[in-house]
């Protein structure tokens, strides 16, 4: 990886930690009417997937969102604003956080119901096939939706279909407050268990930057070339709580040693060290992007603070079930 890669891999990163962090700063003036499920602590796996993918890609994510959509390319105004509820937001101000689309960058949604999304990520993979196009579809998903019946019905139609769909899998060891222990038996790979169906796998941890880099890479190419789908499971940890802008460690079902010890982890601070041993003047840099992010993020919530609510009018606009 070339040095600037890594610097925009720290761009990404930090974008994404400040957004997060930026709703949960706002959060509690009670102005973003929808539950946010944060992905702070993960940021690694999206900014990677945004120096692989291409524009014209497609890609569907989760209730936990937010980084997907903005490594995509999603416009941040729009993101915020449909927090917000307003009507400059990227689905009218109707979705809220875990309904977010742009199909300017071919990102096609997210979805608040576990799951769901991934049946959509495989058709889309099918339209590329069909239309015989170089695009493929990439799906992201936690761990919890693994235990969906339609991920196996969709992992096994792309088999059997042989679809370039690239399956991202972040495994943040939670389901909304359940361990892997007691929800999955023990010592299973879920990596392995997707093998045994007839897909190609590869795992990393997500907090090993310049692996995942490489794992992912070697991953979309693989599905480029030979148009057939891919699993990829990564270990990530989510910071803040299951569904809010609070840390939830004092409920019972995570200790505090176990947050304090994959914090310790943080990949963008792994990154930022890096950066900082190993490239000359490249302290002032950094800040130099963090004002820039900072700027920019604090502008997209005067956006979304000034932009109008949806006309009632509007309200039964785009429904067509």
């Amino acid at each position: 990886m070339m040095a600037s890669m890594f610097v925009d891999l720290f761009r990404q990163m930090y974008r994404i930690r400040a957004v997060e962090e930026a709703i949960a700063h706002h959060y509690p003036e009670g102005k973003m009417r929808c539950p946010v499920h944060l992905s702070i602590g993960q940021e690694s796996i999206p900014a990677i997937f945004s120096q692989i993918i291409r524009p014209t890609d497609f890609a569907v994510s989760t209730h936990r969102g937010h980084a997907h959509y903005l490594a995509k390319g999603g416009n941040l105004n729009a993101m915020i604003a449909e927090i917000y509820g307003k009507s400059t937001g990227c689905s009218k101000g109707k979705g809220g956080s875990m309904h977010l689309i742009d199909l300017n960058v071919n990102f096609m949604g997210t979805s608040a119901i576990v799951g769901n999304s991934i049946p959509i990520g495989v058709g889309l993979a099918l339209s590329a096939q069909l239309k015989k196009t170089e695009q493929i579809s990439c799906v992201f998903l936690g761990d919890g939706a693994v235990e969906e019946g339609v991920f196996y019905e969709s992992v096994n139609f792309a088999v059997v279909r042989e679809l370039p769909v690239l399956f991202i899998c972040e495994n943040n060891l939670y389901s909304v407050y359940s361990p892997l222990s007691v929800r999955q038996p023990k010592g299973r790979s879920i990596a392995k268990m997707v093998e045994a169906m007839g897909v190609r796998v590869s795992v990393g941890d997500g907090h090993n930057i310049t692996s995942s880099f490489e794992i992912m890479k070697n991953a979309a190419d693989a599905v480029r070339t030979t148009r057939a789908p891919f699993f990829l499971e990564f270990s990530t940890y989510r910071w803040r709580e299951h569904c809010g802008h609070g840390f939830d460690n004092d409920i019972g079902y995570r200790t505090q040693e176990e947050f304090l010890e994959w914090q310790a982890k943080d990949p963008l601070n792994n990154l930022k060290r890096y950066l900082q041993q190993s490239t000359i003047n490249m302290v002032s840099s950094l800040e130099e992007i963090k004002s820039e992010i900072n700027l920019e993020v604090k502008k997209a919530f005067e956006f979304a603070e000034s932009s109008p609510f949806p006309d009632q009018s509007d309200a039964y606009d785009g429904i067509y079930a």
